[in-house]
């Protein structure tokens, strides 16, 4: 198992320094979200401060953008940084593309399978000379000239690795990606009976070398009040993924679908700081590791250390990076003597 890391959604726009305490902290791959910022103008830079971590998008939003100028993305950033790209693409959810991006969306499914397609015959294109004549449903690209042709490296194409919750969408992940992102909102039991089967389905029987990404959240500190500041930035974490209709799978399948009713109709209120205190104990722990700092890394690999490729600990409350990276080592450490890294 990889252990990872993800740039602050709050940082700044210039990564280079966490970059860079990344890299000297041991960890495999250093992870940006499009939230505040471009995750790939600050994947760029990080590629200039690093020579070792694998740098990934968790996630570019696939439905903001068209596969030809994403494959010209991606192809210049697996350049800068040597073939260390890790492309992970996700939806989003209807208003954000609609609403925000001002984009068409339908069908997200079949959608993102078909982009992830056209990437790759884009990328083929470049790479051999092949004719480029993607023809589909959603995206057709069938003109290519030499002039628009990038320069030919020998770092392959990037690694695409798709995100999701539902079981279609990561069928779908499974049927044309090299690895799937799981979300942070999910459980052990969610994974091995939903999330695990579904890419099976996918990819026609086992996993192989298909990667599965973790994002578990963890709560601890080391004192009583840091842990019960940790305890409530995750229960209001979970109780904002609860109120999402796409995410209700996860509650339904533990009985837990009237909870998400009563989220979604607070979320509608604003009553963002009342939601989280519905989220109760059992809620808390099926969703994220909590306990002592020593306790976090047996429990995590407890639950996922035969499910995981690689993973990242979202800590959604004010953690002290020292006490994390320190989590993360007991992580690299404990998946080693298990003979999981």
């Amino acid at each position: 198992m990889k252990i990872d890391t993800s740039l602050p959604l709050a940082g700044p726009a210039d990564p280079r320094e966490a970059a860079r305490h990344a890299e000297e902290a041991g960890y495999d791959g250093l992870w940006a979200a499009e939230v505040k910022h471009d995750p790939f103008v600050a994947l760029t830079l990080a590629a200039t401060v690093t020579e070792r971590t694998e740098l990934g998008t968790s996630i570019a939003l696939a439905f903001a953008r068209n596969p030809m100028s994403l494959a010209a993305t991606a192809n210049d950033l697996q350049v800068l940084s040597g073939g260390r790209l890790l492309l992970g693409l996700g939806t989003q959810v209807r208003a954000h593309i609609t609403r925000r991006f001002s984009m068409p969306w339908s069908q997200p499914a079949a959608r993102m399978r078909e982009f992830v397609l056209a990437l790759r015959a884009i990328w083929e294109c470049w790479a051999d000379g092949t004719r480029l004549d993607f023809r589909g449903e959603f995206y057709s690209h069938t003109l290519m000239t030499p002039m628009f042709v990038p320069e030919p490296h020998g770092f392959g194409a990037p690694k695409v690795l798709l995100a999701g919750v539902g079981e279609a969408m990561t069928r779908t992940a499974a049927e044309v990606g090299d690895g799937f992102l799981c979300h942070g909102f999910t459980t052990e039991r969610y994974l091995r009976e939903v999330t695990v089967p579904a890419l099976r389905q996918g990819r026609g029987g086992e996993l192989g070398d298909f990667q599965l990404v973790g994002l578990p959240m963890i709560a601890t500190g080391r004192t009583e009040e840091e842990l019960a500041r940790a305890v409530a930035g995750v229960r209001a974490q979970i109780a904002f993924y609860g109120s999402t209709p796409a995410y209700r799978g996860v509650l339904d399948l533990h009985g837990w679908g009237a909870l998400g009713e009563e989220l979604h109709g607070l979320s509608k209120q604003g009553e963002w700081e009342r939601m989280g205190t519905l989220i109760d104990d059992d809620v808390l722990n099926a969703v994220a590791v909590v306990g002592e700092p020593e306790e976090i890394a047996p429990e995590l690999l407890r639950r996922y250390g035969d499910l995981f490729s690689r993973c990242s600990l979202y800590t959604p409350w004010d953690a002290d990076a020292a006490l994390v990276t320190g989590i993360a080592a007991d992580v690299r450490k404990g998946a080693a003597e298990e003979g999981q890294a």
